[in-house]
């Protein structure tokens, strides 16, 4: 996710972040942080006094690596540095006092971001001011949409909607593929169908102004296919349970999360 967002950042003319101003620390960057490497941004494999000068910080390690790899960057990270934490279940208490000195920020992007149709979830305390707010924001934008949270508590809800959500698009992706074959159609030929579908469906959605409940209804004709097809997926032990399920599971898990032990 770190890599994904590095990489919205430096994009274009005139990026939120230029590449001389950024420093990546990882000693096995993935393909996106590699390709930012690439293009200019200073790499080190290690958490050194480089930091030192940082002014914001954008923590998005493995959670159960943050014990060893939180202390060792607080060591050198200067006082009233910012940050950004992209940590599922690692708690504003749990950075607070691996950075007592510095004002932490969380957020839940999603992997949309990447190309800049994400959309993030983040909650500042209050002693954040205006300004670095606004530039938090600005970071955050470059992903995609941007909303505050009113509470710390709404992260776990946002991780398990949005953090979470490509998943199931994804897999609802394959579940339709898999549909096609089972009624005929070759491999390839259903991978495409329903790939184009949800991509064509979701640009629609974007682009019509509609709601979802509106276009639904505008591709269902009384009687037709369509509408064959929803009386399974609307049923009682339809799609929507099987939804609300799954998210609840995401949204238990983040709450878990948030109270195990480093």
């Amino acid at each position: 996710m770190g890599g994904a967002m590095v990489s919205g950042w430096t994009k274009g003319r005139n990026p939120v972040v230029p590449l001389k101003n950024l420093l990546i620390v990882d000693p096995q960057p993935g393909e996106a942080a590699q390709t930012v490497i690439d293009t200019g941004a200073a790499h080190q494999a290690a958490v050194s006094k480089k930091i030192a000068s940082a002014k914001y910080v954008l923590l998005a390690i493995k959670p159960q690596s943050f014990a060893e790899a939180g202390e060792q960057i607080a060591q050198f990270l200067p006082a009233g540095a910012i940050v950004i934490s992209v940590l599922a279940g690692t708690t504003m208490a749990s950075l607070e006092r691996t950075f007592p000195d510095q004002i932490c920020v969380r957020c839940m992007p999603n992997t949309p971001s990447s190309i800049g149709k994400g959309i993030t979830g983040f909650y500042a305390p209050g002693q954040l001011e205006a300004e670095p707010k606004a530039h938090i924001t600005e970071l955050l934008q470059a992903g995609g949409e941007v909303i505050e949270l009113s509470s710390e508590a709404q992260i776990d809800a946002v991780t398990a909607i949005s953090g979470s959500g490509p998943a199931y698009f994804f897999h609802m992706v394959e579940a339709l593929a898999a549909a096609g074959q089972s009624i005929g159609l070759s491999e390839e030929m259903a991978g495409k169908l329903a790939r184009q579908t949800l991509i064509g469906a979701g640009a629609l959605l974007e682009k019509s102004g509609q709601s979802a409940r509106e276009l639904r209804r505008n591709v269902t004709s009384p009687g037709g296919t369509t509408q064959a097809a929803l009386d399974v997926l609307m049923q009682s032990v339809g799609l929507p349970p099987v939804i609300r399920e799954a998210v609840t599971a995401a949204y238990r898990r983040s709450q878990e999360l948030g109270k195990e032990k480093p």
